[in-house]
């Protein structure tokens, strides 16, 4: 038997490759499928199931496209009403793969069709449970996202349903079976995830907050739901596509992967309601970028961001990307639903300007450069984009915060006649921030390189952990 976790940094996703004898199931797999059919060939196995534990809010799954390249059946779990052909499994049903069998346990409470699902040897032994969003390495899964999709499912009910299932079907597991999750750290779908992304079901009895032996429900319910974080948009967007079906990345990827010359660049632009997406880092992006463009760098956490600001799945997208890796950002795009990217800049940023077109700037410092100017002007404002937990650790004396992720809500708040030197945590939320604002006409944005954690090392800037009373959010 082979037990392999295909993680995803980016989304914080765990996908699983199981094989025995010949036969193999992916657990939550990812839209792009390739990778698993390689890898299922490399061992001379069948992809005999596609194992889905929840129909996924973050992401949207590969389970349609690989079941149609391999033949495979695609399971859920009890009370799933999918619009496609699948095994919807009853509590406790078996499943057989080669000589192992995983045992369908349905778990209730991030969704009401979640299901883990109990792995056995050769020999019978429990070796794994695959925990979906159920059960996390240090958390489990929030219970307000089904609420999206049904209003009778109140976060209320669905954390009583989770409690319950966390009792009645995990804990009396042995203590030294491993927990494979389908999210660590940085996840949306649970709020203190463990970087570490399995464990023992023993240590996370003695260590995950919600597995308290003497937990009642009622303080359950409230630690599970206190201060949760609104979802990101495009979550209840996703939950539909994996339910209903979608187009199959094949055609998303061919239409994405569209070289347009500057020419026929700019008439797309001018003559759709196309975002232009510019995916390069933010020091790059600052030095020369289209007027108009937003910059969200590829090598950040892309899709989450591309999911919070951009509200409909639907919006047409235009790149402009690194040379070469074009179809790696219409990928990740769909990875999380925005399937509607209609060309990239042939040639990136360099052939635009060969060719004559405008270039815009933004203006950028150093955190020493910042402090020398402030102490020269104190009409500037600072003004922190990380998050309101971030802030209230630690910020700037008198710093203004407006998290990033609320950017669209907040835009009347920002004095386009003031100057604002505006920071994140390293660089990369605060140019994002920029680049929007900036093309929507604020012009006196200057991003502050290394965010605050130059500031720190800058010495110099009073730091406080008091929330000031200017703070926006």
């Amino acid at each position: 038997m082979k037990i392999q976790q295909i993680y995803t940094g980016c989304l914080a996703q765990g996908a699983y490759y199981i094989e025995s004898n010949g036969e193999a199931v992916i657990i939550d797999p990812l839209r792009e499928v390739e990778p698993y059919i390689n890898r299922a060939e490399k061992d001379g196995a069948k992809i005999k199931y596609v194992l889905e534990t929840h129909f996924h809010a973050d992401f949207v799954s590969g389970h349609i496209d690989l079941a149609e390249k391999t033949g495979a059946q695609i399971v859920f779990g009890p009370t799933a009403k999918p619009d496609f052909d699948a095994l919807i499994a009853e509590d406790g049903q078996v499943l057989k793969v080669g000589d192992v069998t995983f045992t369908v346990l349905h778990t209730p409470g991030h969704t009401m069709e979640s299901s883990c699902y109990l792995l056995k040897d050769e020999l019978g032994r429990e070796v794994g449970i695959f925990t979906g969003d159920t059960l996390f390495i240090g958390d489990v899964g929030r219970p307000d996202l089904a609420q999206k999709v049904s209003a009778e499912l109140t976060q209320q009910k669905l954390a009583e349903h989770l409690f319950d299932s966390l009792r009645d079907k995990i804990m009396p597991l042995a203590d030294d079976i491993i927990v494979y999750p389908a999210h660590g750290a940085g996840s949306a779908c649970g709020k203190s995830m463990s970087r570490e992304t399995t464990d023992t079901l023993g240590n996370q009895k003695m260590f995950n907050y919600a597995l308290r032996a003497d937990m009642s429900k009622e303080e359950f319910v409230k630690e599970v739901t206190n201060g949760l974080m609104p979802p990101p948009a495009y979550f209840p967007e996703n939950v539909l596509m994996n339910m209903r079906g979608y187009e199959s990345i094949d055609m998303v990827i061919e239409r994405g992967n569209n070289a347009l010359d500057p020419e026929a660049f700019e008439a797309a632009a001018n003559e759709t309601d196309a975002v232009m997406l510019d995916t390069r880092d933010a020091e790059i992006f600052a030095k020369g970028f289209i007027p108009s463009s937003i910059n969200i760098g590829i090598n950040g956490s892309f899709a989450p961001w591309v999911g919070t600001l951009l509200p409909d799945i639907k919006q047409r997208i235009l790149l402009i990307t690194e040379p070469g890796r074009e179809q790696e950002v219409v990928t990740r795009l769909a990875r999380v639903g925005y399937d509607h990217t209609i060309g990239y800049l042939k040639g990136g940023i360099e052939a635009w300007m060969k060719a004559g077109k405008e270039v815009d700037q933004t203006e950028s410092v150093t955190a020493q450069q910042m402090k020398d100017w402030l102490q020269s002007d104190q009409s500037i404002v600072v003004l922190d984009v990380r998050k309101a937990s971030e802030f209230n650790s630690e910020h700037v004396l008198g710093a203004e915060n407006m998290p990033l992720d609320y950017i669209n809500e907040h835009l009347a708040q920002i004095d386009k006649s003031i100057t604002y030197f505006v920071h994140c945590a390293g660089g990369y939320r605060s140019m994002i921030f920029n680049s929007i604002l900036k093309a929507r006409g604020y012009d006196n944005l200057i991003d502050v390189k290394g965010g605050f954690k130059a500031i720190k090392e800058s010495g110099g800037l009073a730091v406080s952990n008091y929330v000031c009373p200017s703070t926006l959010l």
